[in-house]
């Protein structure tokens, strides 16, 4: 099976992704609730750094993914009502993740 490059775009930027054949409608779904996900974090207005939005979508389209026990997102910056006390542990748990990063690179 050969794999098929597609250009996407994801908050304004473009990547291009392999896809296998026949695998495009999928890939284009993900692409498109990845960047949905990321818009409504960065358009929150609280985050601005491109990663720190990559990893909070990536963890909020996990842990609503089917196998998720829950449907609720973690890390929900996008939801007006935050309390002050959420987005403190929020900016302190991104402070850990920065610190973890400058040190090795790897989360894991």
């Amino acid at each position: 099976m050969s794999n098929k490059q597609l250009d996407v775009q994801i908050m304004g930027q473009s990547y291009i992704l392999g896809c296998p054949e026949g695998g495009e409608e999928r890939l284009l779904a993900a692409v498109a609730k990845v960047d949905v996900a990321m818009c409504k974090i960065r358009d929150a207005g609280k985050i601005k750094a491109r990663d720190r939005i990559a990893v909070l979508a990536a963890l909020n389209l996990a842990f609503e993914s089917p196998e998720a026990p829950s449907s609720q997102p973690v890390a929900a910056t996008a939801v007006p009502d935050i309390t002050p006390e959420s987005q403190q542990r929020l900016t302190q748990l991104l402070k850990r993740l920065d610190q973890v990063l400058e040190q090795d690179g790897q989360l894991i």
